[in-house]
Order: structure tokens, then sequence, then C-alpha cells
């Protein structure tokens, strides 16, 4: 019997979706059937590491600190990536080499863009 060589990855897809969304719709379920909502004060107050909000004015972040966690986590990533490549480094054909070099080069572009806008400076 001739099977289509998609019909793997159109089931892995689907078990996929489906092993996501039946925990989620059944936790749903379970909240609507034994815990309706009760609105009131207390449970609509806003409430955030254990203090309660003293004013409604919204607190300003500077922007650096997301940048900085960007670069951290992208950089962060990179050693995943980096490291099963120089395990097997002397076994990996050309094109696998060009390809991590490309990846570097690109790393590094992006360090040298957030060097020269002055991210990582700190102020």
């Amino acid at each position: 019997m001739d099977y289509n060589p998609y019909l793997f990855i159109v089931v892995f897809m689907v078990v996929s979706v489906v092993f996501a969304l039946l925990p989620l719709t059944a936790a749903r379920l379970w909240a609507r059937k034994f815990s309706p909502p009760k609105p009131g004060l207390q449970k609509n107050a806003t409430y955030e590491c254990g203090l309660e909000s003293r004013n409604d004015v919204p607190l300003q972040f500077k922007s650096e600190y997301y940048l900085y966690g960007l670069i951290f986590l992208i950089f962060d990533v990179e050693t995943i990536f980096l490291l099963p490549f120089a395990v097997s480094f002397t076994e990996l054909s050309i094109g696998a080499v060009v390809a991590m070099l490309i990846f570097l080069l690109l790393l590094v572009e992006g360090l040298a863009w957030a060097w020269m806008k002055g991210i990582l400076n700190w102020e």
C-alpha cells in the first residue's frame, strides 16, 4: 500500500494541534462547570506582587531594558545553536560550515548594529 509522503506531516500537525487544544478545552469546561464567576470589589481589584495599587498612573520603563533583554536572549540562544556545531565540526560538510558562518555573520551584524546605535551603553 502506497502512502503519500506528506501524510505523516499532516497527521503530526493534527495531533500536535489536538494535543495543545485538548487540555485548554478541558480546563475551560472544568472552570465553567465547577468555578462559576463571582465578580466583586476584591476579585476585580488590581493586585500585583502582594501589594495593592496606590494610584492609576502607569509606570514608565525605559525601552533600553527590553533591548538588553532581547540582545541577551539572542546571544543566549546562539550558544545553543553553536554547541552541536562545535561538537561535530570535523564531521560536517562544507555546506553546513558555510551555513553556520552565515549565521555567525548575521549575529555579528546585529551586535555591530546595536553597538553603533549605542544600545549597549548603560546610562
